[in-house]
């Protein structure tokens, strides 16, 4: 009977494809982690929250391959994870996670998905001509944001909201430069290695702004839930989603990966009404889907534009 269940999983797992997995999974997954972090930072100081959760993830991943007697990164590689350790984990993910403070989970993701545009802006600023499909992917998703924000306008009238907001477009903009970079000084070093070096040296660049400034507060006063929150973002958020992540990056053509980007606000703004009571209006509903469309466009034309390259 146990084998017939094995062999009829293995047989499914086949005909659907280990990266076509592993992209579902980070599609889901990485919607759920706003969920998370904003449980979390309910409790705690959210650049601590960051900090432990880089901390404990990276260490996994690094005693992992100093087991396996994996190869250091050489001298140059070094810069490389420096870098991409301040933009992604210190800057990205830290203001993000420090945004769903102010802000709910589901706006939080919404803003989140719009860093192709980022891409774009950059690119222009770098000299690189705008395909008219850009333009108007960008127009589509100013018009998307227009509307979701639309029913917030008393909101900006607080200055946590407007904060909020502020961190969390600047937490997009530093991943898109991320990404522009990762692509510009893509090396051979093992992207594991790296993703879990990247955490651990973010952790303690956090742990040493916070311990400076004093925004921290006593291991033994964490709540049980804050504690929960942590775990499932270091297990399911940093460990297995960015592993699935990368794996479904190798291993997929671009235009399948980039669908992530589409699913992970809409699962964050459905768990959000249903967990947490966040709003789920007209307004947020029709403006995503805007949004989505606006990025479609821009990521189509991104594409187009590499291949005709």
């Amino acid at each position: 009977m146990k084998h017939k269940i094995h062999s009829a999983i293995n047989q499914k797992v086949n005909r659907i494809g280990w990266p076509i997995l592993a992209l579902c999974w980070v599609s889901f997954f990485w919607g759920t982690t706003w969920i998370a972090s904003k449980e979390g930072v309910k409790h705690m100081p959210p650049m601590q929250l960051v900090a432990i959760r880089q901390f404990l993830g990276g260490l996994a991943y690094v005693l992992f391959f100093v087991l396996k007697k994996e190869p250091w990164p050489k001298t140059k590689q070094w810069k490389t994870i420096l870098i991409l350790a301040l933009l992604n984990f210190v800057l990205s993910n830290g203001l993000s996670t420090w945004g769903v403070k102010y802000i709910s989970s589901g706006l939080g993701a919404i803003l989140g998905a719009i860093f192709p545009i980022w891409v774009v802006l950059i690119s222009l600023f770098r000299g690189e001509k705008l395909a008219r499909l850009s333009i108007l992917g960008m127009l589509i998703c100013f018009g998307g944001v227009c509307i979701v924000f639309s029913e917030h306008l008393k909101d900006f009238l607080r200055a946590d909201f407007r904060f909020g907001i502020l961190l969390s477009l600047t937490a997009t903009f530093t991943w898109a430069f991320g990404m522009l970079y990762t692509k510009k000084k893509a090396a051979s070093f093992n992207p594991y290695f790296s993703l879990g070096l990247q955490m651990l040296l973010s952790s303690i660049f956090l742990f040493s702004v916070i311990g400076a400034t004093g925004t921290t507060i006593p291991l033994s006063e964490i709540p049980a839930i804050s504690w929960w929150s942590i775990a499932y973002l270091v297990i399911v958020g940093s460990l297995l989603t960015f592993a699935a992540f990368i794996y479904a990056l190798q291993n997929l053509p671009a235009e399948l990966n980039s669908i992530y980007a589409y699913i992970n606000p809409i699962v964050a703004v459905i768990l959000g009404a249903l967990l947490f009571g966040e709003p789920l209006t007209f307004s947020i509903i029709l403006g995503g889907i805007i949004i989505l469309i606006g990025l479609y466009a821009v990521n189509y034309s991104l594409r187009k534009q590499k291949k005709n390259a």
